[in-house]
Formats: structure tokens, sequence, C-alpha cells
């Protein structure tokens, strides 16, 4: 019987991992948001995790608004990059594991062929130097540690650019979206599924990477939305990422290479329009 504590457990990933923890009765949760633990209190962290003699730590908190972290590097840098330090601390003095989710934002986008996990990262933006030195705090305090980068995650839970779309393709006749940023959408439920295969192997520890199969940019993610949704009075157009300046620089090309996840954990990940079809229904 495995304790785990699965921190920012109100946001879409820790909602997943809620979700789905009802077919994994073999464990016992705590499931935690800044009310119950604030993860950037370094003393309540170790507390907690000896008191609830915690065996895996799942950290689905995180600062990921990316333009406001321009202007508030501070916190974000304490989040993203102190808080997980101290999840590590704390499971370290337990030997228990930690599994970190990070971002494809560790990379430039400079590359053409996906991004395996032994690429040099190289963030150009305040939220990818945060995560990135998140991760390697996690890694250097905590030797059971596991990284899962992954990237343009959305669910039925919060705030997450399918429900803006679909909103504003409700709303409007004629929509702008980027069509030279290519990536991978993420399902949350589909990532929260990875993450109870790796805690059912034991949490190997390393860098992995996790998106759903295949390729598209948000101007295609977009027009999958609004065809599936029905959506047929916004017309969309493609744009460049200069029309649409923002804060932050986001990865030209961020597609994940993610075999090194599926043979490790033994598992097969759906093609994101796929997945993208199974949230919308729930939604």
């Amino acid at each position: 019987m495995k304790n785990i504590l699965i921190t920012g457990a109100n946001g879409q990933l820790g909602n997943e991992m809620r979700v789905l923890s009802a077919g994994h009765p073999e464990y016992t949760y705590f499931f935690t948001d800044v009310e119950e633990l604030d993860i950037c209190n370094e003393q309540a962290v170790m507390d907690f995790v000896q008191a609830n003699a915690i065996d895996c730590i799942v950290n689905c908190a995180a600062y990921t608004a990316v333009d406001k972290a321009e202007e508030n590097e501070a916190f974000c840098d304490k989040l993203n990059h102190v808080a997980p330090g101290y999840l590590a601390k704390a499971a370290a003095a337990r030997g228990a594991a930690l599994i970190q989710v990070s971002t494809d934002y560790v990379f430039d986008g400079t590359n053409h062929i996906p991004y395996r996990e032994t690429e040099p990262t190289c963030p150009n933006s305040v939220y990818g130097r945060t995560k990135l030195a998140g991760e390697q705090e996690a890694m250097n305090l905590c030797k059971r540690t596991m990284i899962i980068r992954t990237a343009w995650l959305y669910s039925t839970f919060g705030n997450n650019f399918v429900k803006t779309m679909l909103r504003l393709g409700r709303e409007k006749e004629q929509l702008g979206v980027i069509f030279d940023q290519i990536g991978t959408p993420t399902y949350a439920r589909d990532l929260a599924r990875a993450i109870y295969a790796a805690i059912a192997k034991d949490v190997p520890a390393g860098i992995f990477h996790f998106s759903n199969e295949g390729v598209c940019s948000w101007y295609d993610f977009t027009r999958a939305i609004h065809r599936i949704a029905g959506i047929t009075t916004c017309r969309v157009r493609p744009l460049h990422t200069e029309e649409y300046p923002t804060p932050a620089a986001r990865p030209h090309y961020s597609v994940l290479d993610k075999t090194k996840i599926k043979e490790t954990l033994g598992i097969e990940i759906p093609y994101w329009e796929e997945s993208l079809r199974e949230c919308m229904e729930q939604l």
C-alpha cells in the first residue's frame, strides 16, 4: 500500500489524477493544493511528507502563466524551481520517489525533428528557464526523481486552449490562430494514465517525454476543435507568430519524441485527435 501525495490537485493534471484514482484503490492518496500544503514552505513540505509516510510525490503544481511569468519572475522561480527542490529533499529524506512534471519550453524550438530527452536544453522564456531549473534541482536532491516533460496540456478542468477556442468559435465570425508554431496537444487524462503506469513500475528515474501522438499547429488544433464541436459559423485564419506578439517567446517547433517512455512503461499513446474527441465528449 503506497501513500501518494499529489500537489497542485486543483489544476488540470491534478484533477485528472483524482478522477483516475478511483481505478487504483491499492494506493492511499493525499490530494493537496496551496490551502492544504504550501509547497513553497520547506518545513511544511518536510513535515507533511514525514507525518503521512509518503512513498511517492507527484508534483502537478506549477506557475504556468507563460506571459505573466516574464514580469513575475521571482514568484515563478519560487514555484517552478525552488519548490520542486523542497519536494525532492523531503522525498529523499524518506526514500520516496518524486514525479516532477515539466515542459517542452525547456527547448528553444529550433529543431525540425522531435526532441529526445538527451538533446541540449535552451529555454528562451522565464517559464522555460524556471521549469528547467526545477528539473535540475529535483534530480540533484532526490535520486528517485522522474521528470516528465509534456506540452500543450488541456482537459475538461480549468482554463485551457480547447475551452477558449470553443468559446471564441461560438462568439466570433472570424478568428486568427498561429500556424507556424508546431507541437502536439496533450490530453491531461492521458498524461495522468502514464503517471499511474510509472507508479506501478516503481517510478523509473530520469527524464522522459510525454505528449499525445502526431503533430499539428495551433491553427490545425483549432480547426479540429471546431470541426468536432460542429462550429461552422467562425472562419479561422492562419497567423504568423509576428502577427500576434506576446511577452514570452514560444518554441516554433517542440514536438517531443516519446520512444523512451513508451518502451520503459510499456504503454501506447493515443493520437492527439482521438484524445481531443474523448475530452470534448466529456465537455
